[in-house]
């Protein structure tokens, strides 16, 4: 088994391996969620610091790892008795796919045993394999909602419960949560970023040096992993040892009344919603005066709490960059540090051994207790992060007094509406404007794809789906699933006397088994095909248009749907945003859009279809919806080449509405013709808003039926 890369050989990073270190000091604080550009060392960080926790002593042939010293009463496997056998195995970090069913996750019931049979047999899942241990969720934000919902119940609660038509089993899940995501992939919902307890950002370093030390390191453990590891191994000694004693000291550590109000006022001043902010902060106070070697809790400690807790839970809408703005932190904090509090049994607890910060050691965690220039170079900062599967470049330098890398304020990138500094060079064609601001976004009517899809879980178009409403049920070719009990029952019922039946029960066998057909709703790929040119270029046109389209972006990070966006003007088209996830991306994208030059509107229709073409073979599933926003006009050569395009788009079925654009007392009605041609809804950029609506629009047309304005 090849030896995995030390936690201590990572180079820089050192926002990322102190929250890590935190979680693995007091699981209480909640997890961590690592956001970053690709190749920054999430995935090596978190397998790196298995190799830190102690031994997990469990009871002997259970499989939920139960602690002999107290053994879940409720254990499928139990229940164990105080003398049961017991041995010690290493912690262990259980990864969670991306396309990991539920049942993978929580556990699978055989319903088809206790029908037939009388017995609850159940089948452990990833949660029960990760109890006392570490569960690494990478690419977290492209989960299904519902299957991040369980990970996070689970966390919290410390038990994970599984129930199918009417058996249910119950069993302890208390582990260390650790989620990773690339934010260009698509973020993940207010909701669900707010139960993870820390979030730090990482990014790969812009400095040589530290990129040459990364490179050599992760060569020469390439080279050797046993002598690599071998080599790293004192530093790795020490700093698990410093963890064990941080653990052992965590129950003395006071959390003294103006630390509780420091807390408190960090959360008030910065407008945190409900509570769980204060508790994970005063949780992770604690953890950090544990990992100092203090019983008490300090000023820094709540500082870098606030800037490891708080940047993600201060977005109030998809497109708000997390941050949090330290000038405004250190002024609610103050420069004065704590007043000491008499401690409750008249004693000072001393540090544990081996423990530094008491004595003016490190205490920001951005290295193991006497960590001195590694055997491949020196260690410049700590540790950092690197390409997956190694180390690689880091973020930015962490300021010495708490190894938190400096978060972005709440301003965070260009928002929607506010272009960012790069200038945007204009298609040949014409002359680009400035960037205009859109109009505040507004709830938007919603627009869904005719017909039953099979693609994923959302909440737009119609789709049969794991779950939903049940409309029937059929017989399984493979593993049973949802179990349609009523179809069961009536399939089992006339054979019963021919099966022998005497008692009670029901007489059951494999064929009559019945799944259930659930219908619920699908996500969709949104095309945005937008009209830059000069035809849309009146300030307040544009601006109507950016608003309309922030709406439907936002509307469609509700809804989980993908997104992309073409923009055509000047002589040609291009993919500003090809199909993401991130609707933020797009929202940026949007806000920095110039206008001006002709109207190439065939060349824009030619090039959506060929997205939609490519993003077909990748995602046959994930049925489209093209939405068009223009007014219709199409100058040149290429206006002529409008109808074939447009024909070429309904052809491939492909579901169209077009929002049209076109303002004042004299209007061509160019875009219903465009409409017509894509046998789609023809909608006007004012009846955009769903409360300008008696109703919604349930379903686009499909190809052939003619196009129509929306009331």
């Amino acid at each position: 088994m090849t030896a995995p890369y030390p936690f201590t050989a990572l180079v820089g990073q050192d926002g990322l391996r102190l929250s890590l270190l935190l979680n693995a000091v007091s699981p209480a604080v909640g997890g961590v969620l690592v956001r970053g550009e690709k190749g920054t060392a999430k995935s090596t960080a978190v397998r790196a610091l298995t190799a830190l926790l102690p031994p997990v002593d469990v009871v002997e042939g259970c499989r939920f790892s139960c602690d002999p010293a107290a053994p879940d009463p409720g254990c499928p496997d139990g229940p164990h008795g105080t003398g049961a056998p017991a041995s010690a195995r290493p912690a262990r970090t259980v990864e969670l796919p991306v396309g990991a069913s539920e049942d993978r996750v929580t556990g699978a019931l055989d319903i088809e045993r206790a029908l037939a049979e009388g017995v609850k047999s159940f089948e452990p899942g990833l949660l029960a394999e990760a109890h006392r241990g570490i569960l690494y969720a990478d690419e977290v934000n492209l989960m299904h909602d519902h299957v991040v919902d369980l990970l996070l119940d689970a966390a919290a609660m410390g038990s994970s419960y599984v129930e199918r038509e009417g058996v249910s089993v119950r069993h302890a899940a208390r582990f260390l949560l650790v989620g990773t995501m690339n934010p260009e992939e698509g973020e993940l919902r207010p909701q669900l970023l707010d139960r993870f307890g820390l979030t730090v950002e990482v990014a790969a370093s812009r400095d040589p040096d530290e990129r040459v030390e990364v490179v050599r390191r992760r060569l020469a453990y390439e080279d050797s992993p046993g002598g690599f590891a071998a080599r790293w191994a004192p530093e790795e000694g020490a700093l698990r040892e410093r963890v064990v004693s941080a653990r052992a000291l965590l129950g003395r550590v006071r959390l003294g009344d103006a630390a509780l109000r420091a807390v408190a006022a960090v959360c008030a001043g910065f407008e945190v919603d409900g509570m769980r902010a204060d508790i994970v902060m005063a949780r992770t106070a604690v953890a950090l005066a544990a990992w100092s070697g203090r019983t008490e809790v300090v000023r820094d400690d709540v500082r870098t709490a606030a800037l490891l807790a708080l940047p993600h839970r201060r977005r109030r809408n998809p497109f708000d960059a997390p941050g949090l703005d330290e000038e405004r932190l250190d002024e609610i904090l103050g420069g004065e540090e704590f007043p000491p509090e008499e401690p409750q049994d008249g004693t000072e607890a001393a540090p544990p051994e081996g423990a530094n910060g008491a004595d003016g050691g490190d205490t920001d965690g951005t290295g193991g207790p006497g960590e001195a220039p590694g055997p491949e170079g020196p260690d410049d900062d700590g540790p950092e992060g690197g390409p997956d599967g190694g180390p690689g470049g880091g973020g930015a330098k962490a300021p010495a007094d708490d190894g938190v890398p400096p978060q972005r304020d709440g301003s965070g990138t260009p928002g929607p509406g506010e272009p960012d500094d790069s200038p945007s060079g204009a298609p040949a064609g014409g002359a680009a404007q400035a960037a205009v601001r859109p109009d505040e976004p507004f709830r938007a009517r919603l627009l869904t794809v005719p017909g039953l899809g099979e693609g994923a879980a959302g909440r737009r178009s119609r789709a049969r789906t794991e779950r939903g409403r049940t409309t029937g049920s059929f017989r399984p070719r493979g593993s049973l699933g949802a179990l349609h009990l009523p179809a069961t029952v009536r399939a089992a019922a006339p054979h019963q006397r021919a099966r022998g039946r005497s008692g009670p029960g029901l007489v059951v066998r494999r064929d009559d088994l019945r799944r259930a057909r659930r219908e619920g709703r699908e996500g969709n790929l949104v095309l945005f095909l937008v009209d830059a040119s000069g035809s849309m270029a009146a300030r307040r046109r544009m601006g109507a248009v950016k608003g309309a389209v922030l709406s439907l972006l936002l509307d469609a990070y509700q809804r989980r749907d993908k997104v992309g966006l073409v923009t055509f003007r000047g002589a040609d088209a291009e993919v500003a945003l090809p199909p993401t996830s991130s609707v933020d991306a797009a929202a940026a994208r949007l806000g920095a859009l110039p206008t001006g030059g002709r109207t190439p509107l065939a060349a824009g229709l030619l090039r959506a279809r060929e997205v939609l073409r490519v993003e077909r073979l990748r995602d046959p599933a994930r049925r489209p919806l093209l939405v068009v926003v223009t007014d219709g006009r199409a100058t040149g050569a290429g206006g002529r080449g409008v109808p074939r395009a447009a024909g070429l788009l309904a052809a491939d079925a492909v579901a169209s509405v077009v929002v049209d654009c076109e303002t004042g007392p004299v209007r061509l009605g160019l875009a219903g013709r465009l409409a017509a041609d894509l046998a789609g809804t023809l909608v006007a950029l004012d009846g955009l808003r769903a409360d300008a609506l008696a109703g919604v629009v349930r379903d686009v047309r499909g190809a052939g039926a003619p196009a129509r304005r929306a009331a």
